[in-house]
């Protein structure tokens, strides 16, 4: 799996995004600009010690990135898409790409791909999840759909056994 993050401006939600990166072998992809420097403390923080265990590549805009990734399947996480991101049939290569906080993902690159922009359902007049929660809620879904491939399915206590 790849998530891609057009033009993120918080360092805190990057490096939680980076983190369950890390924890589900997931590549990430940050388009430039971005609103913090890669070094910035509060993504360390945020990606705790998983930081050093991230695929992760920058690009110099969005053209950059379709120039170094010919021919991906993209799904741009959106509130204003028309399929509900539970009703996609993810492929375990595909990249789920998600925009900055203040403005979402260009309504100029949206058009290109409608078939393709899944929204997060919402109750009411709220805009919209946060960043990170929002690329977790998508990301396991597709994880999920992919059988979860090459992820620890059970759980260990760490001073007692679980009864048989």
């Amino acid at each position: 799996m790849n998530i891609v993050l057009l033009e993120p401006e918080m360092p805190a939600n990057t490096g939680n995004i980076g983190r369950t990166c890390a924890a589900t072998d997931t590549r990430l992809h940050l388009i430039q600009p971005l609103g913090f420097r890669l070094n910035d403390k509060l993504i360390k923080r945020a990606g705790l010690d998983y930081w050093d265990k991230l695929d992760v590549t920058v690009y110099s805009d969005y053209q950059d990135f379709l120039d170094r990734n010919p021919g991906a399947k993209i799904y741009m996480a959106t509130t204003k898409g028309r399929h509900v991101y539970s009703d996609v049939a993810y492929e375990p290569d595909c990249f789920l790409m998600f925009g900055k906080e203040s403005a979402g993902i260009p309504e100029e690159i949206l058009v290109e791909h409608e078939d393709r922009c899944v929204r997060i359902p919402m109750w009411g007049d709220i805009r919209s999840l946060n960043l990170s929660n929002s690329v977790s809620i998508v990301l396991y879904e597709a994880l999920r759909q992919n059988g979860f491939e090459h992820m620890t399915m059970q759980g260990e206590l760490h001073h007692l056994h679980w009864k048989e």
